[in-house]
């Protein structure tokens, strides 16, 4: 499967770039790892799948054996770290109906044309949908949005607000059960790992929202 999209041959060719973030980064890294955790409670031992997978650095910490993605130089090191893989995007999972029970997207939803059709989706596959996001007005998103042009990353970055994703699963069917936040502190972060709260704050710089069918 090949799949042709400027944003996706980014990931491709700049595959290490990209995971030598979480390395220069550690804390900022280990803060997001425990708020996703907190979002997944209840659901460790749980079928679970993580779309867009990337290199596994979430996937493989936290016990999400399954992951999709399009870019095959990402999922060569996500499976290295342990991850099953498979090539796919995320507006068609090649995943049966109701066959997990969790979907987990982190930084996902910016990098998609379609997140609609991505939350749908991911609904249509699984009871529970937690999305992971960097909110657009948070002082993480703004510092992001000034780098749009710079970066090859966030050039084709999308940022959402809490709200927008809550709209967004709304229309997949999804009602938001809770958000979980983390990276209160401004940029350029904090000095020690962060304990995530149980909030949907806008000026959190890293939030994931629970979604589960109504």
């Amino acid at each position: 499967m090949t799949v042709d999209r400027p944003e996706v041959r980014v990931f491709d060719e700049y595959w290490a770039r990209y995971d030598e973030w979480y390395e220069r980064n550690r804390v900022l890294y280990e803060s997001e790892v425990r708020a996703v955790a907190k979002a997944l409670e209840g659901s460790e031992t749980l079928r679970a799948v993580e779309v867009g997978v990337g290199t596994g650095r979430f996937a493989a910490r936290l016990g999400v054996l399954l992951g999709i993605d399009p870019s095959l130089s990402m999922l060569g090191l996500a499976k290295r770290r342990g991850v099953d893989v498979v090539q796919g995007v995320g507006e068609t999972l090649p995943l049966r109906g109701n066959s997990l029970d969790v979907v987990l997207l982190v930084v996902t939803l910016c990098f998609v044309r379609e997140p609609q059709r991505v939350l749908t989706e991911a609904a249509r596959v699984a009871r529970k949908v937690v999305a992971c996001i960097v909110p657009r007005d948070s002082p993480w998103g703004v510092m992001y949005k000034t780098r749009l042009s710079r970066n090859p990353f966030y050039k084709y970055a999308r940022f959402y607000t809490v709200g927008e994703v809550a709209a967004i699963m709304k229309g997949a069917g999804l009602s938001v059960e809770r958000c979980v936040s983390t990276l209160y502190t401004n940029p350029p972060g904090p000095r020690d790992v962060e304990e995530p709260r149980l909030e949907c704050s806008e000026r959190a710089g890293f939030v994931c929202i629970v979604g589960t069918h109504r």
